[in-house]
């Protein structure tokens, strides 16, 4: 049976040091990392995730605070609030719940962010900075999660043969090129797989890690990986029970791997830990401390 890659565990632990570095800012510099959030109403699950958003907020002492908008709010009137917190030296970070209704381009809506205070790292600059390996990158949530997960475990991507399954701008390629890196979570050889890939598990059966996010249930199964491989889990799907499963077809695939992560509780309670950690970081970097 596989080892168990544990987000809850690897989250409580570095919110306790994001915690005690938010109040060194506080104590030293009298500065309190700031949050603003813009939520349109009208999607369950985006209610539950600021919701969540908002509690790891508290409890680590980043002050938040959600603009909610009607589902037919005008998209000039979320530029505006945009605008207005752009400017705002008390806001440090900014986060624009998507997905955003069809009349509201995200686009254009994640551009008018200061990549400066681009705290889900989709601006086209951080995305840019990623490419380059650059320190100052404000990195996607969900990739830099699965990173720091995997590093916490002792299994370092270096030299190692990486598959990643789904291209998305959220996970999949920044995941790609991150893990390409010449740094500290680099130096792996990355193969992208997607929807067009052709005769997929003969890529699936050489990786050593396996990475999948493609947002369907159990599209990995046992007969696609190989023994011994590590799996990370990013899919997060609602079954007709109302229970949650992954891509991965986890008791089966738990068999034949050394490690991997399960769902709920492996790659999910990073990603909100690697949205408090931006945060904080884009505090500092905006005042200039170390």
């Amino acid at each position: 049976m596989a080892n168990i890659l544990n987000g809850k565990e690897l989250a409580k632990k570095m919110r306790k040091e994001i915690k005690a570095e938010v109040e060194r800012l506080k104590s030293e510099y009298n500065i309190t990392p700031f949050l603003g959030v813009i939520l349109v109403e009208g999607n369950p699950a985006s209610e539950v995730y600021v919701r969540n958003k908002g509690k790891a907020c508290k409890k680590v002492g980043i002050e938040s605070y959600t603009q909610r908008y009607p589902p037919d709010v005008p998209e000039q009137v979320v530029l505006d609030k945009i605008k207005e917190w752009n400017e705002d030296p008390k806001v440090n970070g900014i986060l624009v719940q998507l997905p955003l209704p069809s009349h509201i381009d995200e686009e254009k809506i994640i551009e008018y962010i200061s990549p400066a205070k681009d705290v889900d790292g989709f601006h086209p600059i951080n995305l840019g900075k990623i490419l380059r390996g650059r320190e100052d990158a404000l990195v996607p949530c969900t990739p830099q999660g699965v990173i720091e997960l995997l590093l916490h475990y002792g299994i370092d991507p270096a030299g190692k043969d990486v598959v990643v399954i789904g291209r998305s701008l959220i996970v999949g390629r920044p995941l790609a090129n991150l893990l390409s890196l010449k740094r500290r979570g680099g130096n792996a050889t990355v193969t992208l797989c997607h929807t067009k890939t052709k005769d997929l598990k003969k890529y699936t059966l050489n990786a050593d890690i396996l990475i999948v996010a493609v947002g369907r249930p159990k599209v990995v199964t046992a007969d696609m990986v190989k023994e011994g491989a590590v799996v990370v889990d990013v899919g997060v799907n609602r079954l007709p029970d109302g229970s949650l499963c992954g891509d991965v077809d986890f008791e089966e695939v738990s068999k034949k791997v050394s490690w991997i992560s399960p769902v709920p509780g492996g790659v999910g309670p990073m990603t909100v830990t690697m949205l408090l950690w931006n945060t904080l970081k884009a505090t500092k970097m905006q005042h200039n401390i170390k």
